[in-house]
């Protein structure tokens, strides 16, 4: 599936629709640079969800955690080294808690995600403008 989006908006209303379709125990795996509007993506996410707290970049915390009917775990990989660090931070416990996991800087630790993580590759194509691909099987 892809998305164009010209908008911070946008790209959180294309978060949203795949937020809807997301089974407990999903796990999306993020690509994109600096920027590229993973976190906007993922504010949607948690609103397809039916969870209205602000979601914000974890970027110090490692994970933000918020409740809801589904569970959103928002992981930022930017500052691991190795995926050894992710399972320190107790990773597996977060696989088996039934939220969905959304992990940020993905390829800092793709060896740890599970073989049907959803990838959601972000694209900068010049100002606002973004080519989102999301691909895998974790989709209802």
């Amino acid at each position: 599936m892809t998305f164009f989006t010209d908008s911070e908006e946008a790209t959180s209303a294309a978060g949203e629709e795949i937020g809807r379709r997301l089974a407990p125990g999903a796990v999306l795996a993020f690509f994109g640079g600096l920027g590229a509007g993973k976190t906007a993506f993922i504010r949607g996410v948690a609103r397809g969800l039916g969870i209205s707290a602000r979601v914000t970049s974890p970027t110090f915390t490692i994970v933000n955690e918020y409740p809801g009917i589904i569970p959103l775990f928002h992981f930022d990989m930017y500052r691991l080294g190795s995926s050894d660090e992710l399972f320190e931070i107790g990773w597996e416990d977060y696989l088996e808690r039934g939220g969905v996991c959304c992990v940020e800087w993905s390829e800092n630790v793709e060896d740890a995600l599970p073989a049907d993580a959803v990838r959601v590759t972000i694209e900068n194509s010049g100002g606002c403008r973004r080519k989102i691909t999301v691909e895998g099987e974790g989709l209802k």
